[in-house]
């Protein structure tokens, strides 16, 4: 156990920004544990783990890493930091040296809403160069993101939703911080984003110590803030928390 409580450094997925992590956030300082939720810049995963990395080269103590989704690779990438003392990934992948989503992805049965994104051109600098940002339609949201919340809050969270860079799906990192660092994944077994099947291969190929929820969505973070919470202060070696809740009993800011 670290002698200085760590910092808890929260990372979002694509189509999303940090407000995700409202209800984590309040039970982590419930725990507490301090928290920085970091606005994923969600321009390329090099460019993301190295705004991560920057970060936390500028903190002092140690920090346990949470990741996101697409969050996840970037801790992956960036997670190698000496100062970070474990990893956790939520409704995650854990990527290998080399393996990007697309190749995780080509050998499971793929998500149904990957054909569903919007795909928008933008301009990447001052000259002509084109890419490719993906969102979700509002339509879709709802039922492929967050189908264990209520309507209207799944409306808020698709208005709310950041763009992503297309390249991220073969974007592939070049360390897998999982490889030296404990790690900790929550597994969404009822997630039509991200493949369940996906997240449980890897989780298990890196030795994580596993939670699974069968019925809760990608969305997790916000339909599931406490049991998300208790798995992160679990990875930050800090103990029981106040309150314990079990995976199947009702949460807190639901």
């Amino acid at each position: 156990m670290p002698l200085t409580r760590p910092t808890v450094v929260l990372v979002h997925d694509g189509c999303s920004d940090a407000t995700s992590w409202f209800g984590v956030i309040a039970e982590l300082h419930r725990r507490g544990l301090t928290v920085l939720a970091l606005a994923n810049p969600l321009r390329g995963l090099a460019h993301d783990a190295a705004y991560l990395a920057s970060v936390l080269a500028s903190m002092d103590g140690p920090v346990v890493l949470v990741g996101h989704s697409y969050g996840g690779a970037v801790i992956t990438e960036a997670g190698a930091a000496p100062n970070v003392i474990s990893l956790v990934y939520v409704a995650a992948y854990l990527p290998d040296v080399g393996e990007s989503h697309d190749a995780l992805a080509s050998r499971f049965t793929p998500s149904p809403l990957i054909a569903r994104l919007r795909r928008t051109e933008f301009a990447t600098d001052a000259t002509d160069d084109r890419a490719t940002e993906l969102t979700v339609p509002a339509e879709c949201f709802r039922p492929f993101v967050a189908a264990d919340l209520d309507q209207e809050v799944a409306e808020v969270l698709a208005a709310l939703q950041r763009p992503v860079v297309e390249r991220v799906f073969t974007d592939a990192p070049t360390m897998a911080a999982w490889r030296t660092k404990p790690s900790w994944a929550l597994v969404t077994g009822a997630d039509r984003a991200l493949p369940p099947p996906i997240q449980r291969f890897t989780a298990r190929r890196a030795g994580a110590t596993t939670l699974e929820l069968p019925d809760a969505s990608h969305a997790v973070a916000v339909s599931r803030p406490t049991t998300v919470a208790e798995l992160i202060h679990d990875a930050a070696g800090a103990g029981p928390g106040p309150t314990e809740v079990s995976a199947g009993r009702k949460e807190r800011n639901r």
